[in-house]
């Protein structure tokens, strides 16, 4: 069974217990029994790459921004108390493996071991590095903004997972893209903020 279906599963798992009604972070960041971070990452940024309730964003968007940062510095994964302990209802995770499940079916039949080096040690700082930006994005306020970034760490943790470097490089140039229209995004809505203002004084 490949890391992808595993994480899945234990997700699967998670979502359909009768005694839960909201799931907690820390039962997520469980649900990796101890797996790379990759995985820790990936199930922090998927389902804010596909539609979900309003929110969403603000509870996995952090913890998602933590572990980049920690890939980034080489630090052991963990979460603050306060962090582990934020919930989001039991019916959104069960959507997002819904929605989730055509597309890994796609993914695990493309991911294969390749172009490694893009995948070692030397490269995860700098994987690090890409993915706390798009994080930062994450988590911010902006309009429709999440999605692309959230998208971009998806595929580049999918990568570091089956040790598929083509992914990383994918992830990474879908991350980039996804800067610029938030970047593009950002300046139209301060251009018009200012343009309203200098109607309001005028």
């Amino acid at each position: 069974m490949s890391p992808l279906e595993t994480l899945l599963q234990a997700l699967s798992a998670l979502a359909s217990d009768p005694q839960r009604e909201r799931i907690l972070v820390r039962d997520i960041l469980g649900a990796t029994q101890g797996q790379a971070i990759a995985a820790m990452m990936l199930l922090f940024a998927l389902p804010n790459a596909l539609p979900m309730p309003p929110g969403t964003s603000a509870i996995l968007g952090t913890p998602l921004l933590l572990l980049s940062l920690q890939l980034m510095l080489g630090i052991k994964p963990w979460l603050p108390r306060a962090i582990a302990a934020r919930s989001l209802p039991k019916q959104s995770l069960l959507d997002m493996l819904a929605r989730a499940a055509p597309w890994s079916h796609r993914a695990q039949v493309l991911l294969k071991p390749r172009w490694r080096p893009l995948t070692g040690m030397v490269a995860m700082r700098g994987i690090g590095a890409v993915c706390s930006v798009l994080a930062t994005i994450v988590v911010l306020p902006i309009p429709l903004g999440n999605m692309l970034p959230a998208l971009a760490i998806s595929v580049i943790a999918l990568g570091m997972l089956q040790r598929d470097g083509v992914w990383v490089l994918a992830g990474t140039a879908i991350g980039a893209a996804s800067v610029a229209l938030v970047a593009g995004v950002a300046y139209a809505l301060v251009k018009a903020g200012a343009s309203l203002l200098l109607q309001l004084a005028g």
